[in-house]
């Protein structure tokens, strides 16, 4: 999927091929697009740590000449409490979901071997 172009400003919405469409200053359009489920890229809950990506419709990045921020990946509790990323593309917003997703995961996993090598020693 191709990246986006950086707009000055206004609003953001996905099409139906998931691609980012600049829809200038457009708050109705924009206030529509977001009434529907279409802004959530994917929720994952890993033994009670959620990670969440979404569509953000705005761009949150303010470097002059990057592609625009519009999506952004967050993980609720465990060890990356708060941890935060953001991209450009749709396709970018999966890989780096599935990159938070394996993140939790490692800590997970390392959790449990921890727990379990305390429990041999005793």
């Amino acid at each position: 999927m191709s990246r986006a172009k950086r707009a000055k400003h206004g609003y953001w919405i996905l099409n139906e091929e998931n691609e980012c469409v600049h829809i200038g200053d457009d708050v109705q359009q924009w206030a529509r697009f977001f009434e529907s489920d279409g802004r959530r890229v994917a929720s994952t809950i890993i033994e009670g740590v959620r990670i969440s990506t979404v569509f953000l419709g705005l761009d949150h990045g303010f470097m002059k000449d990057a592609p625009p921020l519009l999506f952004e990946t967050m993980i609720f509790g465990g060890d990356h409490d708060d941890y935060q990323r953001r991209c450009s593309t749709f396709d970018e917003a999966e890989a780096m979901h599935i990159k938070a997703c394996e993140l939790v995961k490692q800590m997970s996993g390392r959790w449990a071997r921890e727990v379990k090598h305390k429990e041999s020693s005793s």
